[in-house]
C-alpha cells in the first residue's frame, strides 16, 4: 500500500511540475504579444505576474493545508487538478493581458496545494523512510523542470495558445487518473477540525512559534528557498553577461540541473541518509548548495561555472531530509497545516528573491561601482546556505543521537 501510494502521489507531482514546467517559456512571450512588442511594458507586467502567483500561494497553502488535515489529502488534491485544468482552458482563452492576469492569480491558487503531496508522505511513509519519500518528490519536480521547458518551447513554435491547451489536458488528465486510483491516505480517526484561525499565513506561522524545533527547521527551509531564487532569476542574465552563452548553452545547462536534481532525489537521497542520517544529510546538502553558488560567483570561465553543475546538485540532499525532520515534530493530524505553513513561508522567498538577487547584479555590473563583481547574487545565496547551515546545526542538535 505504502509502495502504491508513492507512485501514486509521484506521478500527480510529475504531472502537475511538467504543466507549469510547459507554460514557462511562453507566458512572457503572450504577454510581449499583448503588449505590442513593447519589452519594457511585458517585463514589468510579467514581474506582477510573478509576484501575484507567489502571493496566492502565500495566502492560500494554509488553508489547503488546514482542509487537507479535516476532509483528507485526496479531495484537496483532486480539487486543485480540476481547477488547474480548467484554468488553461481558460488562459488559452484570454482576449487580453487582464484577463491572462486573472489567470495567473487562480492558477496561484490552484497551485498553492502543493504542500499537500508532502503531508500525503507523512500519513503513508513511516519516519525512518520519509527522506526518501520526500527524494520521490524532489526528482518529480527535477523530471518537469527538464521536460516541461522543452516541451513547451517546441509547442510554443507552434503557437503561443497551444501549450496551454496541452497543460490543460495534463492537468485534467492528472484529475482522472486521481480519481481513479488515487487512495487516501488520511484516516478519518485522525482527522482535526477546521479553524479559520489558525487556518491563515499568520495563523500558519503561528503553528511554526508553538515548537521550537519546528520553528528552527523551518528558518533553514525559508533561506534555502530564498537561495534558490538565484537561479530562476539570474540564470540567462547572469550567464550571458558573464560567458556570452547562447540559448542553446544555457537550455543544455538548466537541463544538466534538473536531470541531476531527478538524479539525486530518485537514487541518491535514500542511500545517504541511511548511511549518514538525516542530521548529516541535511548539513552536507546545505554544504555543497554553498560551495557550488560560490563556484558559481567566483567562475571566470564557462567551464568553472559547469563544474559548480555537480556540487549544486548535491544541494538537493538537504530537502528531503529538512522535510523528513520536520514531520518528525508534529502530529499526524496537523501534517497538512505544517506543510500548509511551509508553503506560505516558500511563497515568501519567492516574492523577495527575485528582486534581491536581481538588484544585486543591477548594482554590481552598472555604473554605481568602479569595479564590477557580476557573481554578486550567486555569492549573496552561498551566504545565505551558509547561514541555513548554520540555523540547521543548532536546530537538530537534539536530533544528532538519533539523526
Amino acid at each position: 500500500m505504502r509502495k502504491a501510494a508513492l507512485a501514486f502521489i509521484f506521478v500527480t507531482v510529475a504531472l502537475d511540475m511538467l504543466a507549469l514546467g510547459i507554460t514557462a517559456p511562453v507566458l512572457p512571450k503572450l504577454v510581449l504579444g499583448f503588449e505590442g512588442g513593447d519589452s519594457a511594458s511585458a517585463a514589468a507586467i510579467f514581474g506582477v505576474f510573478g509576484t501575484v502567483f507567489a502571493a496566492m500561494q502565500f495566502l492560500f497553502a494554509p488553508a489547503l493545508g488546514a482542509l487537507s488535515d479535516r476532509f483528507g489529502r485526496r479531495p484537496v488534491v483532486l480539487l486543485s487538478n480540476l481547477g488547474l485544468g480548467l484554468d488553461y482552458v481558460f488562459m488559452a482563452l484570454a482576449p487580453t493581458v487582464r484577463w491572462l492576469f486573472v489567470g495567473r492569480v487562480i492558477s496561484g491558487i490552484c497551485s498553492a496545494s502543493i504542500s499537500i503531496p508532502s503531508a500525503y508522505i507523512a500519513d503513508v511513509t513511516p519516519p525512518e523512510r520519509r527522506a526518501a519519500g520526500y527524494g520521490l518528490l524532489s526528482a518529480a519536480f527535477g523530471l518537469g523542470f527538464v521536460i516541461g521547458p522543452a516541451v513547451g518551447g517546441l509547442l510554443g513554435s507552434v503557437s503561443t495558445r497551444l501549450p496551454f491547451w496541452v497543460c490543460a489536458g495534463l492537468s485534467l488528465a492528472n484529475f482522472s487518473y486521481g480519481l481513479l486510483v488515487l487512495p487516501e491516505s488520511l484516516p478519518a480517526e485522525r482527522r482535526a477540525a477546521f479553524d479559520w484561525r489558525r487556518a491563515n499565513p499568520v495563523g500558519a506561522l503561528a503553528l511554526l512559534r508553538e515548537h521550537a524545533q519546528v520553528l528552527g527547521l523551518a528558518a533553514v527551509i525559508f533561506l534555502a528557498a530564498v537561495a534558490h531564487e538565484v537561479q530562476p532569476s539570474m540564470w540567462v542574465l547572469y550567464t550571458d553577461y558573464r560567458y556570452h552563452w547562447d540559448d542553446r548553452t544555457v537550455g543544455l545547462t538548466l537541463a544538466a540541473v534538473g536531470i541531476g536534481s531527478a538524479l539525486v532525489g530518485a537514487g541518491l537521497v535514500r542511500a545517504v541518509v541511511a548511511r549518514l542520517g538525516e542530521r548529516r544529510t541535511l548539513l552536507l546538502g546545505l554544504a555543497c548548495g554553498a560551495t557550488g553558488f560560490a563556484i558559481y560567483g567566483m567562475a571566470s570561465e564557462g567551464w568553472m561555472f559547469f563544474a559548480g553543475l555537480p556540487i549544486v546538485s548535491l544541494w538537493g540532499l538537504s530537502g528531503p531530509s529538512a522535510q523528513s525532520l520536520i514531520t518528525q515534530r508534529m502530529d499526524p493530524s496537523e501534517q497538512g497545516r505544517l506543510q500548509g505553513a511551509i508553503a506560505g513561508l516558500q511563497g515568501v522567498a519567492h516574492m523577495i528573491g527575485p528582486g534581491l538577487f536581481t538588484a544585486s547584479f543591477a548594482a554590481f555590473v552598472g555604473p554605481r561601482f568602479d569595479w564590477k563583481l557580476p557573481g554578486a547574487p550567486f555569492l549573496l545565496a552561498a551566504a545565505l546556505l551558509v547561514a541555513s547551515l548554520a540555523q540547521a546545526w543548532r536546530a537538530t542538535r537534539g536530533a544528532a543521537a538519533v539523526a
